[in-house]
């Protein structure tokens, strides 16, 4: 009976616990999914913001452009002035009294794109890097290109670009 008892105990020892081996595998698969968890982490948060920042300024280039297109179509030709602001960079105000009397501003004041309509100052766009206003044939007044460049910050410093145009505006009061 002592026998079967110390038997007993025996087996029950041996099913019980882990081996060693068992351990290092355990620890082995645990410091692996610790060193790829965060790794993967980052990439998706970088991700995440890439594309928010790229929706982002589509949606503001593509606003800003189509207001300035509808708006620069009513100009009156023979008004169009295109010049800056002190301080911004070349060619990147314009200009113009509209067929209806209301004299219409955009200019770009750091990084926002100002609407001006009658006095009044609208800000379309916040991400703005770079506009310009440029006559594509110097022989024809009643077209004028129009190019935006919008940019928005994403992730550890890294930033994000758009550059969209608007080829030959064609401005319909001559």
């Amino acid at each position: 009976m002592a026998m079967k008892n110390k038997e007993k105990k025996a087996i029950k020892a041996q099913e019980s616990g882990f081996t060693l081996t068992e351990m290092l595998l355990s620890v082995a698969i645990l410091g692996i999914l610790f060193t790829v968890i965060p790794v993967l982490l980052l990439q998706m948060t970088k991700l995440q913001r890439q594309n928010e920042a790229r929706i982002e300024i589509q949606r503001e280039a593509r606003v800003a452009l189509d207001l300035v297109n509808r708006q620069l179509r009513q100009a009156q030709a023979a008004s169009v002035t295109i010049d800056r602001v002190s301080n911004q960079p070349f060619c990147s105000r314009i200009q113009f009294t509209k067929e209806d009397g209301n004299s219409v501003n955009f200019h770009q004041n750091g990084t926002n794109l100002n609407m001006m309509v009658s006095g009044s100052t609208t800000t379309i766009a916040k991400n703005l890097l770079y506009m310009a206003f440029t006559y594509p044939a110097t022989s024809d007044r009643a077209l004028i290109s129009v190019s935006l460049t919008t940019q928005k910050a994403t992730y550890n410093q890294e930033v994000k670009n758009l550059q969209l145009s608007v080829e030959k505006v064609r401005l319909m009061n001559d």
